[in-house]
């Protein structure tokens, strides 16, 4: 079957509960651990059909927004999944209190117990209308960025059909497009305000129901975060705004020198080179014939993986009208199918985005074995380092997709890998700040996100940009009102993946085996033991970061980025 054949049928909630309250109990009366063990395997295999029904639905709605039919089954969803949540709590709390836990952790390995543990303080029945709430506002942030319909230039654009216009060498094209794009969000303040507002204070009260004093306690929890805390997160944004940041100042004023211009405005940023960014050179089918190329021939178990997902029709590329936006790979259990949704727009994005993309669904194809579904996935930093890592394990094929200007969007990828991370650490000590002070209003909000701009983005200029200039850049960035905390992850990943990008220039055979490694253990080990195992340096150790950046240096002080 390929993906459009995969069939849906709407989970019966009643039905999957009593099946599952009745293996419980049998769970509780066992005499073994290899009896329990069993029934293990049995509550597990309901847990499958239920998610991958729940995947399905929500991967059909994401790619047309408009459709009335998976447009109900996620609502659905959003309804019965706080259930859900509470059916999981309890088999983490039955087999936490398992009298054979000894035998069953050396079986299914520690790590299990140790999200379960975090998952008790996540959850009780008393919050789950909370839960339905948290879940219907984020599908409602969802489906109103999906709205956009941006006329510009004679057409009629999504968000991510703007992103040519925004990378335009006409200087007046590119701010018009941003003034424009940002005229979205303008217009749509008050219901952009309104949604974060109720969600900041919707997950406050679940976290106080719970027994937190705030959120970022719980936030952390949900995360699975057994290994580090915030003060250590704060201390890596310390080594950002210490090693990193006076580097990516100096960058952007290399990027203003190659476009003829004192100092860049926001609306400047995307625009890498004079004579235009590097895009790839065919279509949306084009490139996914290059991709095919480029997996069969970077590893055995790449071109397997890849060949399965083109013949099983798993990716959903391009941007089109009712799409939402972003891009993300799911993992569909029971068909062992991972799936990439992204939002191609004729920018070097596209391929970032499927290398990125790819990266996650190679890790959980490698882990499609696994019968515990915890380990088909690590915890949310662990993943970014399989997509940001394979970024730059592509690099020797990215001839296949710029030809003549593979070294020019080569430099402006590693360029904008190190400029992510000062935004990326910007998102997350907003978030802190925010659910800190659940009370703030919109503007108050608005104003410590302005402020944390200009601590980490020092550069940026927003010229007459009102929404931008009162605070306003984070309404686009969707992680902060669906996943709240997830964003840091990809900086901590990113500080691996340089990591990578260094061994790959040493020993590229090595690299592999260690990243191979990593995408085989799955979520058996938590963050910083797959760091560990990939044989990378702890990004929360101080002095991790300014260590990692000469290397990067030389080889971007090795290019002429004047020539273009």
């Amino acid at each position: 079957m390929t993906f459009k054949d995969f069939p849906y049928k709407r989970p019966d909630y009643s039905q999957l509960e009593a099946d599952f309250r009745r293996l419980l109990q049998q769970f509780n009366q066992s005499s073994s651990g290899a009896v329990q063990e069993r029934i293990i395997e049995d509550l597990n295999k309901l847990r499958q059909e239920y998610e991958s029904m729940e995947d399905l639905a929500r991967i059909r709605h994401s790619i047309d927004t408009t459709d009335p039919f998976y447009d109900q089954e996620n609502n659905y969803f959003d309804e019965t999944a706080p259930f859900y949540t509470g059916l999981i709590h309890e088999y983490y709390q039955t087999i936490l209190a398992s009298p054979y836990r000894p035998e069953l952790e050396a079986k299914l390995g520690k790590q299990l117990f140790r999200l379960a543990a975090l998952n008790q303080k996540t959850f009780s029945p008393e919050v789950i209308p909370d839960l339905q709430t948290e879940n219907k506002l984020a599908s409602e942030y969802t489906k109103l960025k999906a709205s956009a319909r941006i006329r510009f230039a004679g057409g009629e654009y999504n968000l991510a059909q703007m992103a040519p216009f925004l990378e335009a060498k006409e200087r007046t094209t590119r701010q018009a497009a941003q003034e424009a794009f940002t005229g979205f969000f303008r217009e749509k303040e008050a219901e952009f305000d309104r949604i974060y507002d109720e969600l900041v204070k919707v997950r406050d009260r679940i976290a106080k129901k719970l027994g937190f004093a705030d959120f970022i306690e719980l936030g952390y929890a949900r995360l699975g975060r057994s290994d580090y805390n915030p003060s250590m997160v704060a201390g890596y944004r310390q080594q950002v705004l210490t090693s990193l940041v006076p580097l990516t100042v100096k960058l952007r004023q290399r990027q203003a020198s190659r476009l003829g211009l004192s100092a860049l405005k926001y609306y400047d940023e995307p625009l890498a080179f004079l004579s235009g960014n590097a895009v790839p050179k065919g279509d949306v089918h084009w490139k996914l014939a290059q991709a095919h190329r480029m997996y069969q021939e970077l590893s055995p178990e790449t071109g397997v993986f890849f060949s399965f997902m083109v013949e099983k029709e798993l990716l959903d590329l391009a941007a089109k009208a009712g799409k939402a936006g972003g891009g993300y790979c799911a993992y569909i259990s029971k068909y062992q199918a991972p799936f990439i949704f992204a939002n191609f727009n004729g920018t070097s994005g596209d391929v970032d985005t499927l290398t990125h993309e790819a990266g996650h669904a190679f890790q959980v194809y490698s882990t499609k074995e696994w019968t515990i579904p915890e380990y088909h996935w690590p915890t949310a930093e662990a993943c970014e380092i399989h997509s940001m890592s394979m970024e730059f394990l592509t690099w020797p094929w990215m001839k296949l997709f710029f030809q003549e200007d593979e070294l020019k969007f080569k430099f402006a990828h590693l360029t904008s890998a190190l400029l992510f991370v000062p935004y990326g650490v910007t998102v997350d000590e907003f978030q802190h700040w925010v659910y800190a002070h659940p009370e703030a209003s919109p503007e108050e909000r608005k104003k410590v996100w302005r402020h944390l701009e200009t601590k980490y983005l020092p550069d940026r200029d927003y010229a007459d940009n009102d929404l931008l200039a009162r605070g306003g850049y984070w309404y686009r960035q969707g992680h902060i009102y669906t996943d709240p905390f997830y964003y840091i992850d990809y900086t901590l990943a990113q500080t691996c993946a340089f990591q990578f990008w260094i061994k790959a220039g040493r020993d590229r055979e090595a690299a592999w085996a260690d990243y191979l490694r990593l995408c085989q253990a799955g979520g058996s080990l938590s963050f910083l033991e797959l760091v560990a195992l990939a044989n990378l340096q702890n990004p929360f150790t101080e002095g991790t970061i300014a260590a990692l950046l000469p290397p990067l240096v030389a080889w971007l002080d090795g290019v002429d980025d004047r020539q273009w």
